[in-house]
This record gives C-alpha cells, structure tokens and sequence, in this order.
C-alpha cells in the first residue's frame, strides 16, 4: 500500500480515579474507556524519507512535538527507516477537551504507518510504543471499543461494549491541560497515601443504567474550582435526563449519555451554544476499523 486513511476515534472515560502518586512522580490511576463515533481523520503517504505533517480544523502546536509525528518516527524506526510519510490531519476532536484526540491521532498513526510497511510489527509491540507517547494511548491502539485500564493508563482489560448510545459533548472556551489537572489535584491531597480498593462486576458496567451509578471523575473538585464556569455547565448538563455526565478526562469538555436522541437533541437545544460548542455524537459498540488503502 502506498497511501492509507484511518479514523482516530474519541474517548470518554466513564469513571476515573487517582489512586497515588509514584516515585517517578507519575499518578496511578483507575479508570474506563470508552470510544465515541467523533474522530480525527488522518491520510498517510508514503514518501522517500522523513515525516511531514499537514493540520487542518486546530492548531496543534510545534510539528515535532506533535504526537503522530512522534508516532511514526518510531514505527519507521523500528522498520528500518525504509521510507518515508507524510500525514494529512483533519481535526474534529476538540483539543485540551479531555477527549484524548492527540493520543489517538497517535494511535492511528501507529498502525497506519505499520500498514504501510507491511505491518510487520505486532500489535502489542505497537501498543508498548504507544505507551512512551501517552497514558492513554495504548487504549486507543487496542482494538478495544470499551475497557478497564490501570496503572498509568496503559494497562487495559478490554471489556464487552455497552450498546451504542447518543452522547452530547459540551466544549466551553476553557482549555485544561493535563499536567495543570494534576498539579492541582496534588495541591488538594499533598501526602495523600494509596486510595483503598473498589470492586467491579461485570452488572457495573452491563448497562448504560448501572454505569451511570458508578464513581465519579476525581479530577472534578480541583478542575471545577479553578474554572467554577465549567461546575455551572455541568449542573446545567445533569438536569437533562442523562444516563451519565462527566467531566471528559482531565477537562476541560463534558459530556451526557442519554437513552434517546429525542433526549440529547433537547439537551442541545436547552443549552445552546451562545457560550458554548456542542457536539451530537454517540458512543462506539465496536472497536475503530484500521487502516483502509486509498489509490
């Protein structure tokens, strides 16, 4: 294949929970994926040698720091540096949202540029890659439209998806870096020891009903203080009639399941987007498709 196109799906995470800081000053977490229909889309070429980088719909900042170029520098190293790619991105997933669209801008990346050499490299050892890029990474690089993941994040447990459900995503003009996220959660436990154990069974996460009744997101509390504007429209969300509403990761999106889209359709409308980007989407029940050839 010379010239390949792949989705880079969203994420939710359905309940997130910081369980302790380690000695490398990395947080251990707790937490559920789940894949949303919204996506990036991400052509990539073969060329004679380097990687370029092509971004249209966001700003995604310096090209060597970009996560897809990072991606398919080490996949083409890993292959013998035998050509070259050039990678066209169009953006969808809004970015610092909590929705990890650079982490699975990389993800794709992976696997598309492995498609282009013949995918001589396994998918684990793609996903061992994806975890020097990004905690969550490897989620996105799984085949998993739904699992549990620990450690940093890279340690997953790929669970049977939940039936597909409409999502409303909420994007105010507030952008939450996940470092920042982190500082400030440090700042409201300074010394808090190892979080005590949960148990989850299979009835927890079975239904859209149940998950809705699960734990929180921990970063809630510090990220609601600094911006009390993103707490408001998270009030707001909650009166809707949602299955689930959370802040999306680190923040600073929301999002609400719902069981209809007579329901999330309403919810836009009672919102509005004055202050304000909403997003109509709906979760995955199956995982990502790969790469597909393009002439």
């Amino acid at each position: 294949m010379e010239r390949v196109r792949i989705a880079a799906h969203a994420k939710l995470n359905l309940f997130l929970r910081i369980l302790a800081r380690d000695s490398t000053g990395y947080h251990q977490i707790e937490t559920v994926f789940a894949l949303l229909e919204l996506a990036d889309e991400l052509t990539v070429t073969r060329t004679a040698a380097g990687v370029s980088l092509t971004v249209t719909g966001a700003d995604t900042g310096p090209v060597d720091e970009n996560l897809a170029v990072r991606a398919a520098r080490a996949v083409l190293d890993a292959t013998g540096n035998k050509f070259g790619v050039a990678i066209e991105l169009v953006k969808r997933v809004p970015v610092r949202a909590g929705l990890g669209g650079g982490s699975s801008d990389a993800a794709a990346t992976l696997l598309a540029v492995n498609a282009l050499a013949g995918n001589p490299l396994p998918r684990p050892e793609l996903m061992h890659f994806g975890a020097r890029l990004g905690a969550d990474v490897p989620f996105f690089a799984s085949d998993a439209a739904l699992a549990l993941a620990w450690g940093r994040g890279e340690r997953l447990f790929r669970i049977e998806p939940l039936p597909a459900a409409p999502v409303l995503v909420a994007v105010p003009p507030i952008a939450v870096a996940t470092p920042e996220a982190y500082r400030w959660w440090d700042e409201l436990n300074p010394g808090s020891g190892p979080r005590g154990p949960v148990v989850l069974d299979r009835a927890a996460l079975g239904t859209w009903g149940s998950v809705g009744r699960l734990g929180g997101n921990d970063f809630e509390i510090p990220v609601f203080g600094r911006h009390p504007a993103l707490r408001t429209l998270y009030e707001r969300l909650a009166q809707t009639h949602p299955y689930w509403v959370r802040l999306c990761g680190s923040g600073g999106g929301l999002a609400a399941v719902y069981a209809n889209e007579r329901l999330r359709d309403d919810a836009a409308l009672g919102l509005g987007e004055h202050a304000q980007r909403l997003i109509k989407t709906e979760t995955r029940a199956r995982p990502g498709d790969g790469p597909a050839p393009l002439p």
